[in-house]
Protein backbone atom coordinates (compact mmCIF):
# COMPACT_ATOMS: atom_id res chain seq x y z
CA UNK A 1 0.00 0.00 0.00
CA UNK A 2 1.32 3.44 -0.93
CA UNK A 3 1.78 5.52 2.25
CA UNK A 4 -1.09 8.00 2.66
CA UNK A 5 -3.04 6.71 -0.35
CA UNK A 6 -5.96 5.33 1.68
CA UNK A 7 -6.43 8.72 3.37
CA UNK A 8 -7.24 10.23 -0.05
CA UNK A 9 -9.21 7.28 -1.36
CA UNK A 10 -6.56 6.50 -3.96
CA UNK A 11 -6.31 2.97 -5.31
CA UNK A 12 -3.31 2.25 -7.48
CA UNK A 13 -2.69 -1.28 -8.64
CA UNK A 14 0.95 -2.05 -9.43
CA UNK A 15 0.86 -5.72 -10.39
CA UNK A 16 3.79 -7.95 -9.52
CA UNK A 17 4.35 -8.90 -13.16
CA UNK A 18 4.37 -5.25 -14.23
CA UNK A 19 6.95 -4.45 -11.55
CA UNK A 20 9.08 -7.43 -12.56
CA UNK A 21 8.89 -6.52 -16.24
CA UNK A 22 9.91 -2.92 -15.59
CA UNK A 23 12.78 -3.95 -13.35
CA UNK A 24 14.17 -6.01 -16.21
CA UNK A 25 14.46 -2.96 -18.50
CA UNK A 26 17.84 -1.47 -19.38
CA UNK A 27 19.20 1.12 -21.84
CA UNK A 28 19.55 -1.57 -24.50
CA UNK A 29 15.74 -1.94 -24.52
CA UNK A 30 15.01 1.61 -25.72
CA UNK A 31 15.90 3.77 -28.69
CA UNK A 32 17.21 7.31 -28.86
CA UNK A 33 14.59 9.98 -29.59
CA UNK A 34 14.09 11.47 -33.06
CA UNK A 35 14.35 15.02 -31.66
CA UNK A 36 15.02 16.92 -28.46
CA UNK A 37 12.90 19.76 -27.11
CA UNK A 38 13.22 22.42 -24.44
CA UNK A 39 11.30 25.43 -23.13
CA UNK A 40 12.75 28.89 -22.65
CA UNK A 41 11.51 29.99 -19.25
CA UNK A 42 11.79 32.25 -16.26
CA UNK A 43 11.86 30.80 -12.75
CA UNK A 44 9.75 32.76 -10.27
CA UNK A 45 9.79 31.58 -6.62
CA UNK A 46 6.78 33.37 -5.10
CA UNK A 47 7.95 32.48 -1.61
CA UNK A 48 10.57 30.30 0.04
CA UNK A 49 8.16 29.37 2.84
CA UNK A 50 7.24 25.68 3.00
CA UNK A 51 5.40 23.47 5.46
CA UNK A 52 7.89 20.64 4.82
CA UNK A 53 11.54 20.29 5.84
CA UNK A 54 12.87 17.64 3.44
CA UNK A 55 16.51 16.91 4.19
CA UNK A 56 17.67 17.27 0.56
CA UNK A 57 15.99 20.62 -0.15
CA UNK A 58 17.70 24.03 -0.04
CA UNK A 59 14.65 25.85 -1.41
CA UNK A 60 12.79 26.47 1.84
CA UNK A 61 13.69 29.06 4.47
CA UNK A 62 12.54 28.79 8.09
CA UNK A 63 9.94 31.17 9.56
CA UNK A 64 11.36 34.65 9.98
CA UNK A 65 13.67 34.23 6.99
CA UNK A 66 11.21 33.40 4.21
CA UNK A 67 10.03 36.24 2.00
CA UNK A 68 7.29 36.86 -0.55
CA UNK A 69 7.99 38.24 -4.01
CA UNK A 70 6.07 41.44 -4.75
CA UNK A 71 3.79 41.99 -7.77
CA UNK A 72 6.22 44.61 -9.06
CA UNK A 73 9.12 42.14 -8.92
CA UNK A 74 7.03 39.52 -10.71
CA UNK A 75 6.12 41.93 -13.49
CA UNK A 76 9.73 43.03 -13.91
CA UNK A 77 10.98 39.44 -14.25
CA UNK A 78 8.18 38.63 -16.71
CA UNK A 79 9.08 41.63 -18.86
CA UNK A 80 12.74 40.63 -18.87
CA UNK A 81 11.73 37.11 -19.80
CA UNK A 82 9.51 38.26 -22.66
CA UNK A 83 12.32 40.47 -23.96
CA UNK A 84 14.61 37.41 -23.91
CA UNK A 85 12.14 35.35 -25.92
CA UNK A 86 10.88 33.23 -23.02
CA UNK A 87 7.43 31.65 -23.23
CA UNK A 88 7.10 30.01 -19.80
CA UNK A 89 6.83 31.45 -16.29
CA UNK A 90 7.60 28.65 -13.83
CA UNK A 91 5.90 29.66 -10.58
CA UNK A 92 6.96 27.78 -7.48
CA UNK A 93 6.58 28.03 -3.77
CA UNK A 94 7.11 25.60 -0.94
CA UNK A 95 4.03 23.54 -0.27
CA UNK A 96 1.24 25.68 1.22
CA UNK A 97 3.06 27.37 4.13
CA UNK A 98 1.75 26.44 7.58
CA UNK A 99 0.77 28.79 10.40
CA UNK A 100 4.39 29.24 11.54
CA UNK A 101 4.93 31.73 8.74
CA UNK A 102 3.13 34.69 10.30
CA UNK A 103 5.00 37.31 8.26
CA UNK A 104 4.02 35.68 4.96
CA UNK A 105 0.34 35.75 5.83
CA UNK A 106 0.57 39.32 7.10
CA UNK A 107 2.06 40.37 3.76
CA UNK A 108 -0.61 38.49 1.81
CA UNK A 109 -3.30 40.27 3.81
CA UNK A 110 -1.65 43.64 3.17
CA UNK A 111 -1.78 42.91 -0.56
CA UNK A 112 -5.44 41.93 -0.37
CA UNK A 113 -5.16 38.12 -0.42
CA UNK A 114 -6.37 35.57 2.10
CA UNK A 115 -4.33 32.66 0.70
CA UNK A 116 -1.15 32.01 -1.23
CA UNK A 117 -3.28 30.55 -4.03
CA UNK A 118 -5.15 33.80 -4.49
CA UNK A 119 -1.78 35.49 -4.81
CA UNK A 120 -0.59 32.84 -7.28
CA UNK A 121 -3.63 33.66 -9.40
CA UNK A 122 -2.62 37.32 -9.49
CA UNK A 123 0.94 36.35 -10.38
CA UNK A 124 -0.26 34.20 -13.28
CA UNK A 125 -2.41 37.06 -14.57
CA UNK A 126 0.62 39.35 -14.48
CA UNK A 127 2.58 36.82 -16.53
CA UNK A 128 -0.17 36.54 -19.14
CA UNK A 129 -0.35 40.33 -19.39
CA UNK A 130 3.40 40.51 -20.01
CA UNK A 131 3.41 37.79 -22.67
CA UNK A 132 4.52 34.72 -20.68
CA UNK A 133 2.49 31.50 -20.27
CA UNK A 134 2.28 30.36 -16.63
CA UNK A 135 3.28 26.87 -15.54
CA UNK A 136 2.72 26.58 -11.78
CA UNK A 137 4.32 23.99 -9.55
CA UNK A 138 3.20 24.87 -6.01
CA UNK A 139 3.49 21.42 -4.44
CA UNK A 140 0.58 19.51 -2.96
CA UNK A 141 -2.80 20.99 -3.80
CA UNK A 142 -6.37 20.23 -2.90
CA UNK A 143 -8.87 20.18 -5.73
CA UNK A 144 -10.20 23.57 -4.60
CA UNK A 145 -6.73 25.13 -4.54
CA UNK A 146 -5.87 23.80 -7.98
CA UNK A 147 -9.22 24.85 -9.42
CA UNK A 148 -8.58 28.38 -8.16
CA UNK A 149 -5.61 28.79 -10.51
CA UNK A 150 -6.20 26.23 -13.27
CA UNK A 151 -7.66 28.59 -15.87
CA UNK A 152 -4.69 30.99 -15.72
CA UNK A 153 -2.12 28.25 -16.30
CA UNK A 154 -1.07 26.68 -19.58
CA UNK A 155 0.00 23.61 -17.59
CA UNK A 156 0.85 22.70 -14.02
CA UNK A 157 2.99 20.18 -12.20
CA UNK A 158 4.25 18.50 -9.06
CA UNK A 159 6.97 15.91 -8.58
CA UNK A 160 5.67 12.64 -7.21
CA UNK A 161 9.29 11.97 -6.16
CA UNK A 162 8.59 8.45 -4.86
CA UNK A 163 5.79 6.21 -3.65
CA UNK A 164 8.09 4.95 -0.88
CA UNK A 165 8.28 6.12 2.70
CA UNK A 166 11.83 7.46 2.97
CA UNK A 167 13.86 8.95 5.79
CA UNK A 168 14.48 12.10 3.72
CA UNK A 169 10.77 12.96 4.13
CA UNK A 170 10.58 12.15 7.83
CA UNK A 171 9.66 14.55 10.61
CA UNK A 172 6.52 16.12 12.06
CA UNK A 173 5.64 17.82 8.74
CA UNK A 174 6.53 15.03 6.30
CA UNK A 175 5.07 14.92 2.80
CA UNK A 176 3.34 11.70 1.83
CA UNK A 177 3.15 9.91 -1.54
CA UNK A 178 -0.64 9.64 -1.18
CA UNK A 179 -0.97 13.40 -1.01
CA UNK A 180 1.19 13.80 -4.10
CA UNK A 181 -0.85 11.25 -6.02
CA UNK A 182 -3.99 13.09 -4.96
CA UNK A 183 -2.59 16.26 -6.54
CA UNK A 184 -1.87 14.36 -9.77
CA UNK A 185 -5.41 12.97 -9.70
CA UNK A 186 -6.88 16.43 -9.10
CA UNK A 187 -5.13 17.69 -12.22
CA UNK A 188 -6.56 14.81 -14.23
CA UNK A 189 -10.09 15.41 -13.00
CA UNK A 190 -9.77 19.12 -13.81
CA UNK A 191 -8.32 18.47 -17.28
CA UNK A 192 -4.97 20.18 -16.69
CA UNK A 193 -1.90 19.24 -18.79
CA UNK A 194 0.50 18.05 -16.12
CA UNK A 195 4.19 17.47 -15.47
CA UNK A 196 5.44 15.11 -12.78
CA UNK A 197 8.41 12.87 -12.16
CA UNK A 198 10.59 10.94 -9.77
CA UNK A 199 13.49 12.04 -7.57
CA UNK A 200 16.27 9.47 -7.66
CA UNK A 201 18.60 8.78 -4.76
CA UNK A 202 16.67 9.89 -1.65
CA UNK A 203 16.52 6.44 -0.04
CA UNK A 204 14.21 4.55 -2.36
CA UNK A 205 15.15 1.17 -3.81
CA UNK A 206 14.71 -0.20 -7.34
CA UNK A 207 11.32 -1.69 -6.62
CA UNK A 208 10.16 1.69 -5.27
CA UNK A 209 11.31 3.34 -8.50
CA UNK A 210 9.40 0.87 -10.64
CA UNK A 211 6.26 1.24 -8.51
CA UNK A 212 6.50 5.05 -8.69
CA UNK A 213 6.63 5.00 -12.48
CA UNK A 214 3.76 2.53 -12.66
CA UNK A 215 1.66 4.68 -10.31
CA UNK A 216 2.17 7.68 -12.59
CA UNK A 217 1.30 5.55 -15.61
CA UNK A 218 -1.93 4.40 -13.99
CA UNK A 219 -2.94 8.01 -13.28
CA UNK A 220 -2.19 8.88 -16.91
CA UNK A 221 -4.21 5.94 -18.19
CA UNK A 222 -7.21 7.26 -16.26
CA UNK A 223 -6.99 10.89 -17.37
CA UNK A 224 -4.53 11.17 -20.32
CA UNK A 225 -3.13 14.35 -18.78
CA UNK A 226 0.59 13.69 -18.16
CA UNK A 227 2.71 15.56 -20.69
CA UNK A 228 6.19 14.78 -19.38
CA UNK A 229 8.03 12.76 -16.75
CA UNK A 230 11.13 14.28 -15.15
CA UNK A 231 13.84 11.84 -14.07
CA UNK A 232 15.75 13.98 -11.58
CA UNK A 233 18.76 12.91 -9.54
CA UNK A 234 19.17 14.30 -6.04
CA UNK A 235 22.34 16.40 -5.91
CA UNK A 236 24.77 17.43 -3.22
CA UNK A 237 24.02 20.78 -1.60
CA UNK A 238 24.25 22.59 1.74
CA UNK A 239 21.62 20.33 3.29
CA UNK A 240 22.11 17.03 1.46
CA UNK A 241 25.38 15.12 1.86
CA UNK A 242 23.93 11.72 1.03
CA UNK A 243 25.46 11.54 -2.42
CA UNK A 244 23.94 11.45 -5.91
CA UNK A 245 23.00 8.44 -8.01
CA UNK A 246 25.73 7.21 -10.33
CA UNK A 247 25.53 7.25 -14.12
CA UNK A 248 24.62 3.57 -14.40
CA UNK A 249 21.64 4.15 -12.11
CA UNK A 250 20.47 7.16 -14.09
CA UNK A 251 20.78 5.32 -17.38
CA UNK A 252 18.74 2.40 -16.13
CA UNK A 253 15.97 4.44 -14.48
CA UNK A 254 15.68 6.72 -17.52
CA UNK A 255 15.17 3.70 -19.75
CA UNK A 256 12.61 2.34 -17.31
CA UNK A 257 10.70 5.62 -17.45
CA UNK A 258 10.67 5.50 -21.25
CA UNK A 259 9.31 1.96 -21.30
CA UNK A 260 6.76 2.66 -18.57
CA UNK A 261 5.12 5.60 -20.35
CA UNK A 262 3.45 5.84 -23.77
CA UNK A 263 5.26 7.69 -26.55
CA UNK A 264 2.92 10.68 -26.16
CA UNK A 265 4.56 11.38 -22.78
CA UNK A 266 8.00 12.96 -22.92
CA UNK A 267 10.89 11.83 -20.74
CA UNK A 268 12.95 14.72 -19.43
CA UNK A 269 16.41 14.85 -17.94
CA UNK A 270 17.39 18.26 -16.47
CA UNK A 271 20.69 19.23 -18.14
CA UNK A 272 21.97 21.21 -15.14
CA UNK A 273 21.61 18.18 -12.83
CA UNK A 274 22.26 15.13 -15.01
CA UNK A 275 24.90 14.09 -17.54
CA UNK A 276 22.47 14.38 -20.42
CA UNK A 277 25.05 13.47 -23.04
CA UNK A 278 25.32 10.04 -21.39
CA UNK A 279 21.53 9.59 -21.41
CA UNK A 280 20.80 10.34 -25.06
CA UNK A 281 20.42 6.66 -25.95
CA UNK A 282 18.17 5.98 -22.94
CA UNK A 283 14.98 7.48 -24.32
CA UNK A 284 15.01 11.13 -23.21
CA UNK A 285 13.38 13.54 -25.65
CA UNK A 286 13.15 16.72 -23.57
CA UNK A 287 15.68 18.92 -21.78
CA UNK A 288 13.16 20.80 -19.65
CA UNK A 289 12.88 24.48 -18.94
CA UNK A 290 16.08 26.48 -19.35
CA UNK A 291 16.30 30.15 -18.47
CA UNK A 292 18.44 32.90 -20.00
CA UNK A 293 17.18 35.25 -17.25
CA UNK A 294 16.87 33.51 -13.87
CA UNK A 295 18.72 30.83 -11.90
CA UNK A 296 17.37 27.44 -10.83
CA UNK A 297 16.10 28.56 -7.42
CA UNK A 298 15.62 24.97 -6.26
CA UNK A 299 19.20 24.02 -7.20
CA UNK A 300 20.98 27.41 -7.27
CA UNK A 301 24.46 25.87 -7.19
CA UNK A 302 23.79 24.16 -10.54
CA UNK A 303 23.66 26.70 -13.36
CA UNK A 304 21.42 26.39 -16.40
CA UNK A 305 23.30 25.48 -19.57
CA UNK A 306 23.53 28.05 -22.33
CA UNK A 307 21.44 27.50 -25.46
CA UNK A 308 24.67 26.69 -27.30
CA UNK A 309 25.19 23.75 -24.93
CA UNK A 310 21.71 22.40 -25.72
CA UNK A 311 22.48 22.73 -29.42
CA UNK A 312 25.71 20.79 -28.84
CA UNK A 313 23.78 18.03 -27.05
CA UNK A 314 21.35 17.76 -29.97
CA UNK A 315 24.26 17.75 -32.41
CA UNK A 316 25.90 14.89 -30.53
CA UNK A 317 22.60 13.01 -30.68
CA UNK A 318 22.28 13.79 -34.38
CA UNK A 319 18.73 15.07 -33.98
CA UNK A 320 17.02 18.47 -34.29
CA UNK A 321 16.52 20.69 -31.23
CA UNK A 322 13.04 22.20 -31.00
CA UNK A 323 11.80 24.92 -28.69
CA UNK A 324 8.38 24.19 -27.18
CA UNK A 325 5.76 25.88 -25.03
CA UNK A 326 5.02 24.88 -21.41
CA UNK A 327 1.92 23.14 -22.76
CA UNK A 328 2.63 20.38 -25.25
CA UNK A 329 1.22 20.55 -28.77
CA UNK A 330 -1.20 17.65 -28.43
CA UNK A 331 -3.08 19.44 -25.66
CA UNK A 332 -3.42 22.52 -27.86
CA UNK A 333 -4.68 20.41 -30.76
CA UNK A 334 -7.11 18.48 -28.54
CA UNK A 335 -8.70 21.56 -26.99
CA UNK A 336 -7.41 21.36 -23.40
CA UNK A 337 -6.59 25.07 -23.09
CA UNK A 338 -8.53 27.49 -20.90
CA UNK A 339 -9.98 30.67 -22.38
CA UNK A 340 -7.25 32.99 -20.98
CA UNK A 341 -4.50 30.78 -22.42
CA UNK A 342 -6.32 30.41 -25.75
CA UNK A 343 -6.55 34.19 -26.03
CA UNK A 344 -2.85 34.55 -25.28
CA UNK A 345 -1.81 32.02 -27.94
CA UNK A 346 -4.12 33.39 -30.65
CA UNK A 347 -3.47 37.07 -29.84
CA UNK A 348 -2.60 39.29 -32.79
CA UNK A 349 0.55 40.65 -31.19
CA UNK A 350 4.24 39.81 -30.84
CA UNK A 351 3.61 37.49 -27.90
CA UNK A 352 1.00 35.46 -29.76
CA UNK A 353 3.28 35.23 -32.77
CA UNK A 354 6.09 33.95 -30.57
CA UNK A 355 3.86 31.27 -29.03
CA UNK A 356 2.57 30.14 -32.41
CA UNK A 357 6.10 29.89 -33.81
CA UNK A 358 6.65 26.96 -31.42
CA UNK A 359 3.49 25.13 -32.48
CA UNK A 360 4.54 23.91 -35.91
CA UNK A 361 3.02 20.53 -35.19
CA UNK A 362 -0.44 22.09 -34.92
CA UNK A 363 -1.57 22.85 -38.45
CA UNK A 364 -4.12 25.52 -37.60
CA UNK A 365 -3.70 26.91 -34.11
CA UNK A 366 -6.66 29.25 -34.27
CA UNK A 367 -8.98 26.43 -35.31
CA UNK A 368 -7.62 24.04 -32.72
CA UNK A 369 -8.26 26.39 -29.80
CA UNK A 370 -11.71 27.56 -30.90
Amino acid sequence: MIPGAAEYGIEVETGEEDVKDLLSVGPEDVSAADELSFARNIFIPLTTACRYTCSYCTYYDPPGQADLMSPREIREICRRGADAGCTEALFTFGDDPDDRYDEIYDQLEAWGHETIYEYLREACRIALEEGILPHSNPGDQTREQMERVADVNASMGVMLETTAEVQAHSGPRAKTPGQRLNTIRNAGELGIPFTTGILVGIGEDWRDRAESLLAIREMHERYDHIQEIIVQPVVENDRWKGGSPDLETLRRITAMARVAMPKTVSIQAPPNLASVRELLDCGIDDLGGVSPVTVDHINPEYEWPELRELEDIAEIAGVPLRERLPVYERFVADGWLSDPVKRAITADNEHGERYRSHLDGVSNVARCVD
